[in-house]
């Protein structure tokens, strides 16, 4: 979710709901699974869980309870052990981009370009700078 796809201030408040949803959702079926196996909910891996749910989210057929159980119990396969001094970097790893956004219909852009020429290329740090 670093980066909301929407225009207007209704539909960016939409996607983040959805996101929130998503991520409840996931996080019960983690809990649905830790009950089935018998493990502690913070012995779990989020991105496990959310790479056998997207596999089976096409698959599987939510009125079988078998494959639910199955689904569960495979969710808990993937266990996490303590990690004490675990430290992740703080770092932005997108790039700002040395073009403009392109604020107007494709065909205008072109044929701008077909009169005017291409613009001359910003650089990264003062395009970062004017960003800002």
């Amino acid at each position: 979710m670093n980066v909301l796809s929407c225009k207007t201030p209704e539909m960016v408040l939409k996607e983040i709901w959805v996101h929130l949803l998503a991520y409840n959702l996931l996080r019960l079926l983690m809990v649905q699974s830790t009950i089935a196996t018998g493990i502690r909910p913070r012995e779990i891996s989020f991105k496990h869980c959310l790479q056998v749910w997207l596999t089976w989210s096409c698959q599987i057929d939510t009125s079988n309870d078998e494959q639910i159980d199955t689904l569960l119990v495979i969710m808990g396969q993937q266990r996490v052990g303590m990690r004490p001094g675990r430290i992740e970097p703080r770092a932005v790893k997108r790039r700002p981009k040395a073009y403009p956004l392109l604020t107007q219909p494709r065909p205008l852009a072109r044929e701008n370009v077909r009169k005017n020429g291409h613009p001359k290329k910003l650089n990264p740090s003062v395009a970062c700078f004017l960003c800002n």
